[in-house]
């Protein structure tokens, strides 16, 4: 009898892997297709020679996650590759506001009525950044905060809505900028807690940067497996679970999956059947030509470059896409260009970009145009660049990943309560009704992005009551 099987070989479930043979436990992971990563893969999906990642790209979360940081990921293949701006937001007229490893040139950029306010907003928290993110991401109660005031001082700033904290400034370029870090999690700009997820990503850049991984988000789930090979775990692909018994006999199972398949897999009914999932993403990768020919200079040297007009046209297009059921006519995009860090993920002289728009969950429809039509308001000519385009709606992205239900790349919405309590309102998050069997994908917290922490968390829960058993 094995001590822990792992469904799911994604950030995650690996991460939970690792962490529980790294503490002696005999561990297999088994995974439905036939490549490991869940959201974290490399694939040519346009033409030869161009390396795309189907879902996650830049990594924020994963260069400042506690759990990546403590294993030895580089030994395995993991290189983090940085752009010379983590981000940059280009605007109507021309310019553009970025958010860089500096606080002063990210200030610089908003003007001086908001230069003052946004560094009174973040350097406070910069000299306890490695205290607060893990006490941030290890909510709730798997540890106790190494830092409660820090950790409170960040929950009065946070827990407010976004358009709360933006008040703060006073012109329209750090309101866009920061409407933007808060859209990432596609949730509308109102919603409880938003201020912290746009805070989040802003301090994540000055402390570490938004990289990407050398050759691919691919390198971080096989740097993983490398890890859990070494460490003595089994790691089984290509084998579909429909029910605990198709998996060999465990003294704990662990589910990297949505709420609904554990429920359905591990018979608990209609256990879950409360979980929301939110707002679907319509995705294109482009093979291109050349870099895409942004008409500011600073999206031409950004890892990651956000497209909105304004906070307004932002918000707007939130609300489309989770709120009324429609598909935004300007939608907000967020792109990110590999290739500027990381040349070798296409031929000589040629670019891998990807960029994602949100839409209502489950929509069928082509948002091709639209984004297109976006990307030309601040890159005239940006058509005449594409080779090839790879284009997935929801529908396409659910298929790749069955976490992403309806398209739902945040595996559940990521707005109200359950933005911080998922995916049911708990202590316990990671545990179910079954006694052995645990959750610990991204419809746990702290949520979701490439950062293993919910398979880190899960793996206390799981050891805890190995230990107890």
């Amino acid at each position: 009898m094995l001590d822990a099987v792992v469904v799911g070989a994604g950030p995650n479930g690996l991460t939970a892997a690792v962490e529980l043979a790294r503490r002696g436990f005999s561990v297999a992971v088994f995974e439905a297709r036939e490549t490991i990563g869940g959201g974290a893969r490399t694939e040519e999906l346009t033409l030869p020679g161009f390396r795309h990642d189907p879902c996650s790209a830049a990594h924020p979360l994963g260069i400042n996650s506690p759990a990546f940081r403590a294993l030895p990921l580089e030994r395995y293949g993991l290189q983090w590759l940085h752009a010379p701006l983590p981000m940059a937001h280009p605007f109507p007229d021309g310019t553009a506001a970025v958010l860089s490893r500096s606080v002063a040139e990210t200030a610089a950029s908003f003007g001086p009525r908001d230069a003052g306010a946004y560094r009174r907003l973040v350097e406070p928290f910069l000299p306890r950044w490695d205290t607060l993110v893990r006490d941030f991401m290890s909510l709730p109660l798997t540890a106790l905060p190494r830092d409660p005031v820090t950790l409170a001082r960040f929950g009065l700033v946070g827990l407010p809505p976004s358009t709360w904290l933006m008040r703060r400034f006073r012109d329209e370029r750090a309101r866009t900028l920061f409407a933007g870090l808060v859209a990432h999690v596609i949730s509308p700009l109102s919603g409880f807690a938003t201020s912290a997820i746009g805070l989040v990503f802003a301090l994540a850049a000055h402390a570490r940067g938004w990289p990407v991984a050398r050759g691919g988000s691919q390198a971080i789930s096989d740097a993983l497996a490398a890890c859990l090979k070494d460490l003595g775990g089994a790691l089984h692909t290509d084998y579909e679970v429909k029910r605990l018994d198709d998996l060999p006999p465990a003294r704990a199972y662990v589910f990297d999956t949505s709420p609904t398949a554990l429920a359905r897999i591990a018979g608990l009914g209609r256990y879950y059947d409360g979980y929301r999932y939110g707002a679907a993403v319509f995705k294109i990768d482009y093979a291109l030509d050349g870099p895409v020919p942004w008409t500011a200079e600073e999206p031409r040297r950004a890892g990651t470059v956000q497209i909105g007009a304004n906070s307004a046209e932002i918000g707007a297009a939130l609300r489309a896409a989770s709120r009324e059921g429609r598909a935004p006519d300007r939608p907000f995009l967020i792109t990110v260009q590999p290739s500027v860090a990381d040349p070798g993920r296409a031929p000589a002289g040629k670019q891998v970009f990807w960029v994602y728009g949100h839409v209502p969950n489950g929509w069928t429809g082509d948002l091709t145009d639209a984004v297109e039509r976006q990307l030309e308001r601040y890159a005239p000519g940006f058509r005449d660049r594409v080779l090839a385009r790879a284009v997935a709606g929801p529908p396409e992205i659910a298929a790749r990943n069955a976490n992403y239900v309806g398209g739902d790349i945040a595996s559940g919405a990521a707005s109200g309560l359950q933005l911080l309590l998922r995916p049911k309102p708990s202590l316990f998050p990671y545990s179910t009704p079954h006694p052995a069997v645990f959750l610990c994908s991204s419809a746990t917290p702290p949520g979701p992005g490439v950062h293993g922490m919910s398979g880190h968390n899960a793996a206390k829960a799981v050891w805890r009551r190995l230990r107890q058993s």
